[in-house]
């Protein structure tokens, strides 16, 4: 590593960042950051993989919930549906909420309430009772992922902010990871609702954020200013930023519509038996195919960190964008388990990567009066389009089979790659 350094400007969060090294090393961003910086990049980070974990249990239970509660996929995409519009809404709430209380109040909150619905979700005995809580969970996973981005994107300075949001988005392929074997574990012996159970134990990650994670120093620059300075929800939609708003806001909804049609659906495809139209592959195995694939994903969230650094945000996304599409063609055209545990990793890597470039674009384009609300505005609502994914993939399911159903999602990832056109390039700019 090169001896000279020189200094990160201190406009992106009003605070002194550590000097950098010229010739930066694959890990000099958390090798810089200071302890509060850590502190903060953990939580949201943990906050993160917990909330992924929690959301990706439902998948994974879905073949038992459809026999069980005696639901038609249809229906079981619908409550998948359901937990993305709650999202959006969660998103837009928190949003606010986090531009107003601050970042990390509001992502204990959004802890707490994905965690106990989760853990709720064991004691359902209806699809409505089911529905409900879902309905919670998705509130507090949208409002999670707005104030945790926010947080991580004002701590750390233009040089390394992409690199830290990447590293966080990877955080999720953890919790993707983790959701699998917990089901290999607990479901053979105590059931799908024992599964559940397991997803309460998030919310004592709330106890350490409460105690050790410290607000953005940005954020409170902006509270302590007079209040007309502070800004409206109704900002993002004014001059220049309406179109960005409403462009940004669309590319969401394309590559939220292909991801959570593909990863709602994947685990019910590989373990409903051949007479169902899936594969018929055993809890066990689905699983470790599962686990290949998340594994996959982190490596995809990792490199398009690195890649969105050095070729841009744009260039980046529209090359995975496209990259996911031909993989999900080539994923859905066999049954082979073989192929599917090579083609299962690359489908993750190229359709999920992308995604660790959403919170910096976010950041970048907006200042930080409204930075949490636009955040939460432009993902989350996205989701409201994205909401469809998961009850149109299963009622396509049903009617024409995985293969065309699936191969849906292939279509929204180059809609989504289109959008980028018209997004600004933001590579190196500096936090307002």
């Amino acid at each position: 590593m090169a001896d000279t350094t020189v200094a990160i400007p201190a406009k992106d969060s009003g605070i002194a960042f550590p000097a950098t090294t010229a010739r930066e090393g694959v890990l000099t961003w958390w090798h810089v950051a200071t302890s509060d910086m850590r502190r903060a990049w953990m939580a949201a980070s943990l906050g993160w993989m917990l909330d992924m974990f929690d959301v990706q249990l439902y998948a994974l239970v879905l073949a038992a919930l459809i026999t069980d509660l005696g639901m038609a996929k249809s229906v079981a995409g619908l409550l998948g549906s359901a937990t993305l519009l709650a999202a959006a809404a969660g998103g837009v709430m928190f949003g606010v909420f986090a531009d107003r209380y601050g970042r990390t109040r509001a992502m204990m909150t959004s802890i707490i309430i994905y965690s106990i619905a989760t853990g709720a979700s064991g004691l359902a005995q209806t699809i409505v009772q089911l529905a409900i809580l879902r309905v919670f969970v998705g509130i507090g996973m949208g409002g999670e992922w707005a104030t945790g981005a926010a947080l991580v994107a004002e701590t750390f300075s233009t040089a390394h902010r992409q690199k830290a949001l990447a590293y966080m988005q990877s955080f999720a392929a953890f919790g993707l990871i983790a959701a699998p074997i917990v089901t290999a574990l607990v479901m053979p012996t105590w059931g799908w609702r024992a599964v559940f159970f397991v997803g309460v134990l998030p919310a004592l990650l709330v106890f350490w954020i409460r105690r050790g994670v410290k607000e953005s120093r940005m954020w409170q620059a902006v509270r302590s200013a007079p209040v007309a300075e502070r800004g409206r929800f109704s900002d993002m939609f004014h001059g220049r930023l309406l179109p960005i708003t409403v462009v940004v806001t669309l590319m969401h909804a394309c590559s939220g519509f292909a991801w959570w049609g593909l990863n709602l659906w994947i685990p019910a495809y590989l373990s409903l038996s051949v007479s169902q139209g899936g594969i018929g592959l055993s809890t066990q195995m689905m699983s470790g195919l599962m686990v290949a694939q998340y594994i996959g994903q982190w490596f995809g969230y990792v490199t398009f960190g690195y890649a969105s650094d050095r070729y841009g945000r744009r260039v980046s996304s529209m090359v995975y964008l496209v990259a996911a599409a031909v993989a999900v063609l080539a994923y859905v055209a066999t049954s082979d388990p073989l192929f599917l545990l090579f083609l299962g990793p690359l489908v993750a890597l190229f359709g999920t990567g992308h995604l660790s470039g959403f919170a910096a674009i976010s950041a970048e384009l907006y200042p930080t009066a409204i930075r949490g609300r636009a955040q939460g505005f432009t993902y989350n609502v996205g989701r409201v389009a994205s909401a469809v994914a998961p009850f149109t993939v299963g009622t396509l399911a049903q009617s024409r089979g995985f293969a065309a159903a699936l191969s849906l999602t292939a279509v929204a990832f180059v809609v989504s790659a289109v959008m980028w056109i018209w997004i600004p390039e933001t590579k190196g700019r500096a936090l307002e």
